[in-house]
């Protein structure tokens, strides 16, 4: 199975656009020993030449073209993209979907909760049925005992879905109502070799039901958005704690990093990084803090095959 990380970074990619944060402008300036990063977004395959698109960021042009299996040119027009799974029905994980309209018709999975934001507060759905039919949507089951599926042209590939605790984005009908299904976590396994890597983008916390995917996977690919729970507040670029936005920190007690080091089997790998991150710089304290843990940190153009 290989795994083909597109975007690393948390919304608004890094350096984002009107931000002038320590991270932000010590990497335009170049005295930042740290990469930029787009909008996080992952692709998954078996033979490389198919992929299984997980989000759609708004960075999705570049991601596409900074990877050349994604245009395998079989015919006059070609794509990699063999499907696309949602994980939630935030816009920096869905906008790319308009980025991707002379495609139409995609097939998508993705929970009733998403289907149902992205037919009516953000409503891509409806605004892409006037290019070629527009989607092909699929359900994903988050009912236990019935939340493995499977896409066609990747049998080799068992996918679950976990409901994960989370909030819905503000133009949800159901924002101040959570519903299961609103975020997820998929766990993804290769029938063939056993391998298998659990990728949950989106974590405000690490509920016991996540342990058993968690713990037996080759590869955990979870949230890095935040080091501190009031990273946002300190650093002066916002008002809510990571735990408002459903982002679990990376430091202290009931963190990332310590739950992180209760797993013995799997790699462990952040993505979605917030541009506040000071993980991004190469040389900070807690960049060497991570590394000691064993914990990797995941960037634009990084390929994990297992």
């Amino acid at each position: 199975m290989k795994i083909q990380v597109l975007g690393s970074a948390a919304g608004g990619g890094f350096p984002q656009w009107n931000c002038n944060c320590p991270n932000c402008k010590g990497v335009r300036a170049g005295t930042l020993n740290a990469s930029p990063r787009t909008q996080s977004s992952i692709a998954v395959s078996i033979d490389g030449e198919d992929w299984i698109l997980f989000n759609t960021s708004p960075d999705i042009r570049a991601q596409l073209d900074s990877f050349a299996p994604m245009q395998p040119a079989r015919q006059i027009r070609d794509t990699g993209i063999a499907a696309i799974v949602f994980m939630d029905s935030q816009i920096d994980h869905t906008t790319g979907l308009l980025m991707l309209r002379e495609g139409c018709p995609h097939d998508i999975w993705c929970t009733e909760m998403v289907r149902q934001d992205l037919s009516s507060g953000f409503p891509v759905f409806n605004m892409l049925e006037h290019w070629n039919g527009g989607i092909n949507w699929h359900e994903i089951n988050i009912e236990e005992g019935r939340n493995r599926f499977e896409i066609p042209k990747f049998p080799r590939l068992q996918l679950t879905a976990i409901p994960l605790s989370s909030s819905a984005p503000p133009y949800s009908p159901h924002r101040n109502d959570p519903h299961p299904g609103d975020n997820i976590g998929i766990h993804i396994r290769d029938r063939e070799t056993g391998k298998s890597v659990f990728y949950a983008p989106g974590l405000g916390q690490i509920e016991p039901h996540l342990r058993p995917y968690m713990e037996s996977s080759d590869c955990v690919l979870v949230d890095g958005t935040i080091w501190r729970d009031d990273e946002m507040i300190v650093t002066g670029v916002g008002t809510k704690t990571g735990q408002e936005m459903g982002h679990l920190c990376q430091s202290g007690p009931g963190g990332m990093i310590e739950y992180l080091d209760t797993l013995e089997k799997p790699r462990k790998v952040l993505i979605h990084i917030n541009n506040t991150n000071p993980i991004l710089d190469e040389d900070s304290a807690e960049r060497a803090e991570l590394v000691s843990h064993g914990i990797e940190v995941s960037y634009d153009g990084m390929s994990i095959e297992l």
